[in-house]
């Protein structure tokens, strides 16, 4: 079932010129600024807790935001890609970070004038906005890779997409030096530095001239590429994209957090991820003598089923140290790897007629799925089984750490409802007050008061005498619900892997599987 992979397309004499190559590496560096501000984010997603007083299902709404919008926005964009050209939507993506870059930075003067409910939208709106960012560029990239490349677009989007795991690894490397300064740094600064990779790729792109897409070029009409939409392959592998963004993005907007709650220990989290993601930006760039040997669909077949033991591996008690944690969240790398780029080279290769249209529709359902499902999804489980456990080992904890209000999973009918443990005051627990104090002698030496803090702090006063053994029910709670929501999670991709069998079978039926091209030498008119 294997099929031969010919050289990279030439776009002229000698293979593609400095201009595409530019077009290329700048498109790398549009997920490196998206993968940084994930990764940043899921170290800074804590903190928003602490400071505005966040429950579990609160915060994954947040991380939820910073994927749905991408989502809707690849969608959104891509029946206008060929129409208004790459270029264009370049600037309106640019544009769009350096404003959610901003709003997410208002936060805390927000929350000082309109409390945590002020705080919640400022994050949303900032979140969302960075989301559309990214699902704008994603938008562009994908087709322009495939149009540069399209006689080896698995291999070429696979490299594209070792952005993403990069932008990951800079993220998390930010995290672990700046957590190693004396006495912290903020988490504004550490997000204002996701500004970066957004300057250093907009300088790259600037006054360059756009390819059309291969669809374009070629004279397939956006009602074609719209028609080929409800092709019933096509539709079941939007399905499969669908089960990957739960997946692959959901959980690594929690994989972070959850293991500082399991090993205790910060920086071990930020190794742990900065291993897998090595791991995957660099296979990433072997993904095309790989699918040589087993074709593309073979190899998420093994994706899924690397994907499914990781997780069911990473809930496991047997995995509380660091070394059984650290081998579980290597199989847990090894099957995230290849997902997203290669479902899209499959779509690309064997839907070319789909155009921009079908990557943008496969990729945004994938995020919107991460972003109102996965985030939010584990978030919730993470509520529900903490909860679950501090209400029958320990009531009076439970009590003393409650959230003020319920939660219910973004699907009615699936979970029963949670009340999850407040934020703020688990940040208050796990330090023994110590930067509440500070705050409080902050506001007062500014000749200040804050009601969210006077607030907190005569919560604390009651909760105090019995914060020894609060401190250990608690933990053990957060352990609990973090693995048991990723033991949960792992039912997804073995999900996965029944999906992409059966494609097998399909292809193997059909007389395997084959790229498909429009021409033999699409051109590259521009624009």
């Amino acid at each position: 079932m294997s099929t031969a992979y010919a050289p990279p397309a030439r776009t002229g004499p000698a293979g593609p010129g400095r201009n595409e190559m530019f077009l290329f590496w700048a498109s790398f560096i549009t997920l490196i600024a998206a993968g940084m501000g994930f990764a940043i984010r899921g170290d800074i997603i804590a903190n928003w807790g602490k400071d505005f007083g966040f429950t579990q299902t609160e915060l994954g709404e947040l991380t939820g935001m910073g994927l749905a919008g991408f989502g809707v926005a690849i969608i959104f964009f891509s029946f206008f890609t060929d129409l208004f050209g790459y270029g264009k939507l370049m600037v309106v993506a640019f544009l769009l970070h350096l404003a959610a870059v901003l709003t997410t930075l208002a936060a805390p003067y927000i929350f000082q004038s309109s409390g945590k409910s002020g705080a919640y939208w400022c994050l949303f709106v900032g979140q969302f906005l960075f989301s559309l960012a990214n699902g704008t560029c994603e938008a562009v990239i994908n087709p322009l890779t495939a149009t540069l490349f399209p006689r080896n677009k698995t291999h070429w989007l696979n490299i594209l997409h070792a952005g993403w795991p990069g932008g990951l690894v800079l993220g998390a490397l930010v995290s672990l030096v700046l957590n190693q300064v004396a006495g912290g740094v903020g988490w504004q600064v550490r997000w204002g530095i996701v500004l970066l990779p957004v300057l250093l790729y907009g300088g790259l792109m600037l006054g360059r001239r756009f390819p059309m897409s291969e669809a374009k070029a070629s004279g397939v009409s956006v009602g074609t590429m719209a028609a080929t939409l409800f092709t019933p392959i096509l539709l079941f592998l939007f399905l499969m994209h669908a089960l990957v963004g739960y997946v692959e993005l959901g959980t690594d907007s929690w994989i972070v957090d959850i293991t500082k709650t399991v090993l205790q220990n910060s920086d071990k989290a930020q190794i742990a991820f900065i291993w897998t993601n090595v791991m995957m930006f660099t296979l990433r760039f072997f993904a095309g003598p790989i699918v040589h040997r087993i074709n593309p669909v073979g190899l998420l077949f093994l994706s899924a089923v690397f994907g499914t033991a990781g997780l069911w591996l990473l809930g496991q008690n047997f995995t509380d140290s660091t070394w059984p944690w650290m081998a579980a969240v290597t199989v847990y790398g090894l099957g995230k790897t290849f997902y997203w780029p290669t479902l899209l080279g499959v779509i690309s290769e064997r839907f070319p007629r789909g155009g921009a249209l079908a990557l943008g529709v496969s990729g945004g359902i994938g995020m919107i799925s991460a972003g109102l499902l996965g985030g939010p999804g584990i978030g919730f489980e993470q509520d529900l089984y903490a909860s679950r456990n501090l209400q029958q080992v320990a009531p009076e904890t439970y009590a003393r750490y409650k959230a003020d209000k319920e939660n219910t999973f973004p699907i009615p009918g699936i979970f029963p409802p949670a009340v999850g443990l407040d934020g703020a005051k688990k940040g208050v627990l796990m330090d023994d007050g110590k930067q509440l104090a500070e705050d409080l002698a902050t506001m007062k030496a500014a000749g200040k008061t804050d009601e969210n803090l006077e607030k907190l702090n005569a919560w604390w006063q009651g909760a105090k005498p019995y914060a020894a053994e609060d401190k250990k029910y608690v933990a053990e709670a957060n352990t609990v619900g973090g693995k048991s929501a990723l033991a949960d999670t792992a039912l997804v991709p073995a999900a996965l892997a029944v999906g992409f069998l059966l494609l097998l079978v399909y292809f193997a039926a059909t007389g395997g599987y084959k790229q498909v091209h429009l021409e033999e030498e699409p051109p590259m008119a521009e624009y």
